[in-house]
């Protein structure tokens, strides 16, 4: 235990050990018996701050007051049973719900077959052979435009001399 601490212990928590942290109060007990000078002036003065505080008293609230109070406080709003109505809304509002989540997974599931009409299939047109296709810059499926437009296609500027 250092002096700073014990004066910080005495300042926060006053002259009664008993309202010191327990972990720290054998060791600020211990320090004021060895250092009884500088442990008394201190105590002393946190003695006269805690009668002062001491002396300090409340007045219990008056009867109107407690009254005003009661008047102004907000009036619980009793709960209701569900009536088989609130349930009835309860299920559509569910269903539409997942209507309109089956509504968006229908949308994009037919957009994307319709940008899939557009490019040519390979198995129409017969097989495709990547080796073929990097070999010769003429064949039709060396840049299949379907899926250029997408985040999976590759720039199309060439950057290679850069």
């Amino acid at each position: 235990m250092t002096p700073e601490r014990f004066h910080t212990l005495v300042e926060a928590w006053g002259a009664d050990p008993r309202r010191w942290p327990e972990q720290e109060r054998a060791d600020a007990l211990a320090w004021a018996r060895a250092h009884r000078a500088e442990a008394e002036t201190t105590l002393k003065a946190a003695l006269e701050l805690d009668a002062w505080l001491a002396r300090d008293r409340v007045a219990p609230p008056s009867h109107a007051l407690i009254e005003q109070i009661m008047a102004s406080a907000p009036v619980p709003v009793p709960v209701r049973a569900q009536t088989p109505s609130n349930r009835r809304r309860f299920w559509w509002s569910g269903a539409a719900f997942a209507g309109a989540g089956l509504a968006g997974a229908l949308a994009g599931a037919l957009a994307m077959s319709l940008m899939l009409l557009g490019s040519p299939a390979p198995a129409v047109y017969g097989t495709f052979d990547a080796h073929e296709a990097s070999q010769d810059p003429t064949h039709e499926y060396a840049h299949e435009s379907s899926y250029l437009g997408t985040s999976f296609g590759g720039s199309s500027a060439d950057w290679s001399d850069e």
